[in-house]
């Protein structure tokens, strides 16, 4: 199994995702430069965490236009499974392949910390290896962590069973004191309609070692559960992309 890490401009956990792959579940690893237009025949993506173009503007606001995004869209709407995590995930709301936005922590400050949150959905590319309910610790840092969505949007979220992660407390309850940033309904990672996008503030490249917890590893070996059972589309998804029999719709203003 092959999986894509792309690399803007200020990632900077793009390594601990090279590694997770890697070393954590014994798959190939390739880093994909912003700028390319080929994804290298990936059977999945990875967004990775960092400050992708400085956060001008707004965390994620740029990296939507790199030329890679035109094809991470293709990929995505052929049923390719793509990752976000924190900066990763800003960068899908932005592009339009995840709903809602994240902003500014509601303390205004950056945390980086160890957190918990509950797995609530297993039927995603990147969760089949956990069981719901599932407790998890990993890290976050982030300055712009705080999930918002319109009222119909949130609604539909929660109707459909699209969040896949929330923050909760050593007992598995959603409370306030185990939300780190203020986001809606503890929201800590949501899913596309199709449930193969999924974006997570939480870090689970750096949960993925004996050394750091390994409770973000299932994440990774979710993937390669899926293209063991057959069940995966990458690398269908990936080869159209790259002969140009998906085209994507663009990612245009929202």
């Amino acid at each position: 199994m092959r999986i894509g890490i792309v690399r803007f401009p200020g990632s900077n956990c793009d390594q601990d995702c090279y590694r997770a792959v890697e070393e954590g579940i014994g798959a190939e690893a390739v880093y994909l430069w912003h700028k390319s237009h080929d994804l290298q025949a990936c059977d999945a993506i990875i967004l990775p965490g960092g400050f992708s173009y400085g956060d001008h503007l707004r965390a994620g606001a740029i990296a939507r236009f790199s030329p890679i995004m035109r094809e991470v869209t293709g990929f995505a709407g052929a049923g390719g499974p793509v990752l976000g995590i924190c900066n990763g995930f800003q960068i899908l709301c932005e592009a339009g392949l995840l709903p809602g936005a994240l902003v500014r922590n509601r303390s205004l400050r950056f945390r980086s910390h160890c957190v918990r949150v509950r797995v609530e959905r297993t039927d995603t590319p990147f969760t089949s290896a956990y069981g719901a309910g599932d407790v998890l610790e990993m890290p976050i840092a982030h300055g712009e962590g705080q999930y918002v969505a319109g009222g119909t949007e949130l609604r539909r979220l929660e109707d459909d069973g699209r969040v896949v992660f929330r923050y909760v407390d050593e007992r598995g309850a959603v409370t306030e004191e185990a939300n780190p940033n203020g986001s809606i309904h503890n929201i800590a990672g949501i899913c596309d309609e199709g449930r193969r996008v999924v974006g997570l503030m939480p870090h689970p490249e750096r949960a993925a070692s004996k050394l750091l917890g390994t409770d973000g590893l299932e994440v990774f070996r979710s993937l390669l559960r899926e293209a063991l059972a057959g069940t995966g589309a990458g690398s269908s998804a990936s080869a159209g992309a790259a002969h140009g029999e998906s085209e994507p719709a663009g990612v245009g203003v929202r």
